[in-house]
């Protein structure tokens, strides 16, 4: 279900909470990623994750407000370069691989030293 280049650290750790967390929210992810496309901020947007505070993005889906695991923030790949969390000659390699976000959500999972982008396919219709 899941595409992670198969590492055993994200499997072990992380996939049965993102995956339980992602059956409830795929609808609001997919709809979010949809408007920011649509608004023109960005052909590429990005779900940073994480358990606890982190700076990039904005707070979107609070684990304090809504039965999931994660917090999830939504932004784009401009603050990542701005944050140069993506060096200026990573940046055609990161497009060459950004998945198409009408199938494939981007999350930036953030936990303590690891952080890891995934993508997870949206539920079919």
């Amino acid at each position: 279900m899941i595409n992670n280049e198969n590492d055993p650290e994200l499997n072990g750790k992380y996939l049965g909470t993102i995956s339980s967390d992602f059956i409830k929210i795929s609808d609001t992810l997919k709809e979010a990623a949809y408007q920011v496309r649509q608004r023109k901020f960005s052909e590429f947007p990005i779900f940073p994750i994480s358990k606890e505070e982190q700076p990039i993005g904005q707070l979107f889906l609070s684990r304090k407000e809504k039965p999931i695991d994660w917090n999830y923030y939504i932004t784009y790949l401009d603050e990542f370069i701005q944050r140069e969390l993506i060096k200026e000659e990573g940046v055609e390699q990161f497009k060459a691989s950004y998945k198409d976000p009408d199938e494939f959500c981007c999350l930036f999972v953030v936990d303590e030293e690891f952080t890891k982008f995934l993508y997870i396919p949206y539920p079919e219709e």
